[in-house]
């Protein structure tokens, strides 16, 4: 299982859709949403860049989600991603605090 198959997997129940669902949204024709989806997954396919910019938007998560390796950041990407504009400048001050 590659780094991409396990996070999109992962998001995908998360948001609790079917591997038909997040095709359909993500633009995929409804007669192989699911089938595309399923070789996504299952790593036989991967998804060229511009259908994981519309995976990522549907599933509320940054395009670089997929290809983080350590589960830890790539926890922070999302939540970051969710933050507000406030939010997330917020954090960026504390950690430049802490960096410095």
């Amino acid at each position: 299982m590659t780094v991409f198959t396990k996070r999109l997997k992962q998001a995908r129940e998360h948001a609790k859709l079917s591997q038909e669902r997040l095709g359909v949204l993500a633009g995929i024709d409804e007669m192989s949403s699911s089938a595309r989806m399923n070789q996504y997954e299952r790593g036989k396919h991967e998804p060229d860049f511009s259908m994981v910019e519309r995976i990522a938007r549907v599933l509320n998560v940054p395009e670089s989600y997929f290809y983080t390796k350590d589960d830890d950041a790539a926890w922070l990407l999302v939540i970051f991603h969710r933050m507000q504009p406030m939010q997330r400048q917020k954090v960026i001050e504390v950690v430049r605090e802490l960096a410095s």
